[in-house]
């Protein structure tokens, strides 16, 4: 007797915890919500928009060799960062570089002002070269801008002993701008011998890059701390844009304009109010069949779309506040499917909450059991959606890239909406409130069913 009594004092205990455990976790809900929403407020400036939506330009530049011979996966490789390296000397937000197929570069810069600027610099070779001029066939003045045929020429020193570059004005007060070079000890060197050689009969050296002559300046006197000055005319934006390729150094193969296009940030705006007002019409849509088929449920489900959407766009605010992350119209895609799959998990628990009370279990015991069979079944299907999500994301480019990853976090935010929100306040509504008007729950029928089946079960054990 003493056991029983004891065991039915542990049953209450249980019970009675299990609510508060259920009010603790809103509690620890509500703090995240509010910190999620602080984190997207407003959302214009929180949300970085991708290339597609602001404007920007897009382009796919592939690799060759001079001699024809085959791009190595090693000079790729190197050719994609130092072209990573450009991109993020321009200054661009969320640029993105990255290789597609085995030859190929995909470069996308949203907000870019001047795409034609920033292609010739992230393009250029840059291949920097010091070349006496009188070594130069055929060449008797050393002219600016004079493209040089391979083979008529032999450097004395290339842009390979650069270890530092910087730009400043021509002199006091001038209005063109210098590139300046510091060259390490060998190339000190180097320069300091030909210097020697060439100050006395006022010779001059040709400062050739990709093949271009860009100055060729008299040597006045010999240069002994590896100090060179490359002037000829440049604009502030000329120099930088100079610096910006010998700071990065030379790219091993040459890249070619494969794919390029220019989007305008109207209709990238125009885009963005589309893809808003699907979303809208989406949450509408699966509100209303939601109170339609589900009655009081409804609003549960609706309250999990709410909390759902609000840690979402916090996470997403989150990365493109570190810099990861930007949205676009494949991303908006992305979003939208996860409207459908938030929805689809509220759907599972509670059709298996109301197939507990047909079972004839009271409400309680039915919420319980609905909640974690309805989760454990919504999370299977979400894991496998995860997978193919997380597939996109690392396998392909450019914008497939972005509804891979927007699906993959919808996909883990409706996990986390679950446990934080679906399953407690399916609980804590089945302990005080869904007693009380089960009419208005929509769930009457299903416990007179349940009810029905109890009475059946009971006469066929009496018969």
């Amino acid at each position: 007797m003493a056991d029983k009594t004891n065991s039915s004092r542990q049953a209450r205990s249980s019970r009675a915890v299990e609510p508060k455990r259920h009010k603790i976790t809103m509690v620890v809900l509500l703090i995240i919500l509010v910190l999620c929403a602080v984190a997207f407020t407003p959302i214009g400036e929180k949300i970085t928009q991708g290339l597609d939506l602001q404007g920007g330009v897009s382009v796919i530049m592939s690799a060759s060799k001079p001699d024809g011979s085959e791009v190595s996966a090693e000079e790729m490789s190197q050719a994609t960062a130092i072209v990573e390296n450009r991109v993020n000397s321009l200054g661009a937000s969320e640029a993105t570089v990255q290789k597609s197929g085995a030859t190929s570069i995909l470069v996308q810069i949203p907000g870019a002002t001047n795409p034609e600027e920033a292609l010739e610099t992230i393009g250029r070779t840059g291949f920097l070269e010091f070349v006496d001029i009188d070594v130069i066939n055929a060449l008797n003045v050393g002219t600016p801008n004079l493209e040089l045929k391979q083979g008529t020429y032999e450097a004395f020193m290339t842009g390979g002993n650069i270890e530092n570059v910087s730009i400043g004005q021509e002199s006091q007060g001038s209005p063109y701008y210098a590139v300046n070079l510091r060259l390490d000890a060998e190339g000190s060197q180097i320069f300091k011998q030909k210097t020697a050689e060439l100050a006395p009969l006022k010779g001059r050296i040709a400062i050739v890059l990709d093949g271009v002559i860009n100055s060729a300046p008299t040597v006045q006197n010999v240069i002994p701390d590896g100090r060179v000055s490359i002037t000829g005319g440049y604009s502030v934006e000329g120099a930088q844009q100079m610096k910006t390729i010998l700071d990065s150094g030379s790219l091993p193969v040459n890249l070619n304009y494969s794919e390029s296009r220019v989007v305008g940030p109207t209709l990238g705006q125009a885009s963005l109010q589309q893809g808003l007002i699907a979303i809208a019409v989406g949450f509408a849509i699966v509100i209303i069949y939601l109170f339609i088929f589900y009655q009081g449920l409804g609003i549960l489900t609706m309250g999990s779309l709410a909390v759902f959407a609000i840690v979402y766009l916090g996470i997403l605010a989150a990365l493109s506040q570190m810099g990861v992350f930007a949205l676009s119209l494949p991303g908006i895609a992305g979003i939208v499917l996860t409207i459908g799959m938030a929805a689809d998990s509220s759907i599972l628990v509670l059709e298996r909450f109301r197939e507990e009370l047909r079972m004839g279990h009271s409400i309680k015991t039915a919420a319980a059991n609905g909640a974690r069979h309805g989760i454990g079944t919504s999370i299977d299907a979400d894991i496998v959606s995860l997978v193919s999500a997380l597939s996109l994301f690392f396998i392909a480019v450019g914008p497939v890239k972005g509804f891979g990853l927007t699906l993959a976090l919808g996909i883990l935010c409706d996990i986390v909406t679950m446990f934080l929100f679906k399953l407690p306040a399916l609980n804590l509504l089945a302990h005080f409130a869904i007693p009380k008007h089960p009419k208005f729950w929509g769930i009457a029928s299903d416990v007179a069913e349940g009810k029905e089946k109890k009475m059946d079960i009971r006469r066929s054990r009496r018969a």
